[in-house]
């Protein structure tokens, strides 16, 4: 089944985008919920005129997201937590820690844009993380869980 995006699916594509799902997933959930419409000739007509009108205003977005991204990379996140044995935290760090401590640095992401590769921070050290700031914008995060003093 053919699908036009109406917003952001995680997982699955931005909004606007032709994508090909199974029946159940597009006709239980995607289109019930609003998330997206049938992909007809003419739906995509119509989208392919509403993408080239809105291309040169598209284009600013990408240019403020590249500014962010540089902001980004210039900041040097440590973030402390409560240390058991050795390296090993009491609980974990997510991309909720993460995004409050890039917020305490002055830049505002929002958590659903951060993905931590393998999930939840359990051990002290450098990690990288995934901010997509745009669907043409994505950068490679590095950051660092580091003991709380005591």
């Amino acid at each position: 089944m053919e699908l036009i995006l109406k917003q952001d699916v995680q997982n699955l594509g931005f909004k606007d985008d032709v994508v090909e799902v199974k029946n159940g997933y597009g006709r239980n959930f995607l289109i019930p919920k609003g998330l997206a419409a049938l992909a007809t000739p003419s739906a995509k007509k119509v989208l392919a005129e509403n993408l080239k009108q809105r291309a040169h205003k598209e284009k600013k977005i990408v240019d403020e997201a590249n500014k962010t991204s540089e902001a980004l990379k210039q900041l040097e996140i440590k973030i402390p937590a409560k240390v058991g044995v050795g390296t090993k935290l009491f609980g974990s760090i997510s991309n909720i820690d993460l995004a409050a401590a890039i917020e305490k640095a002055g830049q505002s992401i929002d958590k659903k844009f951060i993905t931590i590769k393998g999930g939840a921070v359990k051990r002290t050290g450098p990690y990288n993380a995934q901010i997509r700031l745009h669907r043409e914008v994505i950068i490679e995060f590095p950051f660092e869980v580091v003991a709380e003093a005591k």
